[in-house]
């Protein structure tokens, strides 16, 4: 394939092989990595940050998630956006706010200011993502090529997951926690100058306007029914979860509709009738669903449990990135050797056994264990998120890429959200219900049961032994939540396996010259 080459179509040239793709792609996958960085870096300095904000276990909780929530929230309506404007215009100019957000967030003083820092970021972040696939998809017209493409993306997104715990925890040793947001302008810098040469614009030449009412419909939907899980599965049913749950399913419902009757809607609803499309959509949505709230307490277990300094931490997190970076890169060639559903099926099932496995960890597991369990996890990953990817943007026109893409980015965000929610609350849930020790002040064992920084905190100010009979019940009861949530997790993921081992019957990647 020579780089140039153009064909001949109904008496127009169309350029097959846009000379710089791979230069543009680079470029792409440098946005990618800046988002995952900044995910995964900040559960390296969550008890750092519990140090110095002293949130509660559900402001923390609300840190963790709340990105996620507003990415969920608005990657529809930015995807759509970007169809209109421009995908390049959007990229750039949600770059430059993403590394200007970041700013707040590394001088954040109080939990609630970090909240607010966080939901802004997200913000930013729903501008990013959509774009990145929706460009590789205009960028792209050979399905082989976009395969390996769309490999290269899912791969760097791995990449950023160990790269943050392994920079953020250098940082950590060596600063104050809110260094680990900074590293984020350097990266943006270099995103915004090469990206204004290099990156070709796209838009759909037929997209109608922008509908506001849709944007706040989708925003609203997304929020309530997110934050309604998330108050049910720590709080329990109540008025509030049932209330955010109503609000949220109405906004939905009434953004569904209008997506039906607008000539030219923010999502064609229509695109979820292809099989494919959905089984691809499902199979993302409980993938990172199962995944998301054990990864979140991962980086806690290492530390707070095994003792691990940050920086040691984040090396032993290496293996899962390691296995979806080169599973990644091969997920589309396995695809077509073998099958769509096969690839996908068997990665989530991959994931599933060994979040199984982890059912049996403790506080004394050594790393082989450990370390065997993330390599599989990373795989079975790497597998089924490149498939289901490179499935969602074949599956539409290339004029609704952004459209598509932002579904498949949905997906992640908000299974990231509801895992976090989800699991993270049974973590939460099981962990609070340790026995004090006899003897521990009421006020300093409330402050032990709000997180497991905060028992440390706790102990600090208790004797000795006290506070060592405190730091131990804690680290056992996290590690006992920790254990019950990856079985949570292990069930989603084999249940998603062979929910998609038939959602995707038949469905194939394409492999013919798209013109």
């Amino acid at each position: 394939m020579t780089t140039g080459t153009a064909r001949r179509t109904n008496g127009t040239d169309e350029t097959l092989y846009r000379p710089g793709r791979w230069l543009a792609l680079s470029v792409l996958v440098l946005a990618v990595l800046l988002v995952a960085v900044d995910a995964t870096v900040l559960g390296l300095a969550t008890p750092f940050l519990s140090e110095d904000l002293k949130p509660s276990g559900t402001q923390l909780l609300w840190i963790g998630d709340v990105y996620s929530f507003v990415i969920a929230g608005l990657l529809v309506s930015m995807g759509s956006l970007g169809d209109r404007i421009g995908r390049k215009k959007l990229l750039l100019s949600g770059a430059v706010a993403f590394g200007a957000v970041s700013v707040f967030n590394a001088y954040a003083t109080t939990p609630e200011m970090m909240i607010l820092a966080r939901a802004l970021l997200g913000v930013a972040g729903a501008t990013l993502m959509p774009s990145t696939l929706a460009l590789i998809r205009n960028i792209f017209h050979d399905p082989k090529e976009r395969s390996i493409a769309i490999g290269i993306w899912g791969a760097m997104a791995s990449a950023g997951a160990a790269v943050g715990p392994v920079v953020g925890g250098f940082l950590l040793e060596h600063f104050w926690w809110g260094s680990v947001f900074l590293i984020n302008l350097p990266v943006m810098a270099v995103l915004v100058l090469v990206g204004i040469k290099l990156l070709p614009e796209s838009k759909n030449p037929v997209a109608g306007p922008w509908d506001l009412i849709s944007v706040m419909l989708s925003l609203i939907g997304m929020v309530g029914v997110v934050y309604a899980v998330k108050e049910a599965a720590s709080q329990g049913p109540g008025w509030e979860a049932g209330a955010a749950a109503i609000i949220g399913g109405g906004a939905l419902y009434g953004f569904v509709r209008r997506q039906l009757s607008l000539p030219e809607p923010l999502l064609d609803m229509r695109l979820f009738r292809n099989r494919g499309f959905s089984g691809a959509v499902l199979a993302d949505l409980l993938t990172i669903l199962g995944l998301s709230g054990l990864v979140f307490f991962l980086s806690q277990f290492l530390q707070l449990v095994q003792g691990r300094p940050p920086f040691e931490a984040g090396l032993a997190e290496l293996p899962a990135a390691i296995g979806a970076v080169a599973t990644g890169l091969l997920a589309g060639r396995f695809a077509r050797r073998f099958s769509v559903r096969s690839v996908v099926a068997g990665g989530l099932a991959a994931v599933g056994v060994a979040l199984a496995v982890l059912t049996v960890i403790g506080q004394s597991t050594g790393y082989p264990l450990l370390g065997a369990a993330l390599l599989v996890v990373g795989i079975g990953a790497g597998f089924s998120f490149t498939v289901t990817a490179d499935v969602i943007l074949s599956s539409v026109p290339k004029e609704q890429a952004g459209a598509a893409s932002a579904v498949s980015e949905t997906a992640y965000e908000l299974g990231a959200a509801l895992g976090i929610a989800l699991l993270g609350s049974i973590v939460t849930g099981v962990y609070r219900d340790f026995a004090t020790p006899a003897g521990v002040p009421s006020d300093v064992a409330s402050a032990a049961h709000e997180s497991l920084g905060g028992a440390f905190e706790a102990a600090a100010v208790l004797p000795q032994h006290q506070g060592a009979a405190l730091i131990g019940a804690a680290q056992e009861a996290f590690v006992d939540g920790l254990r019950f949530a990856s079985g949570v997790g292990a069930v989603v993921l084999l249940a998603t396996a062979v929910a998609a081992w038939f959602l995707l019957r038949g469905q194939k990647l394409a492999d013919g010259i798209e013109h």
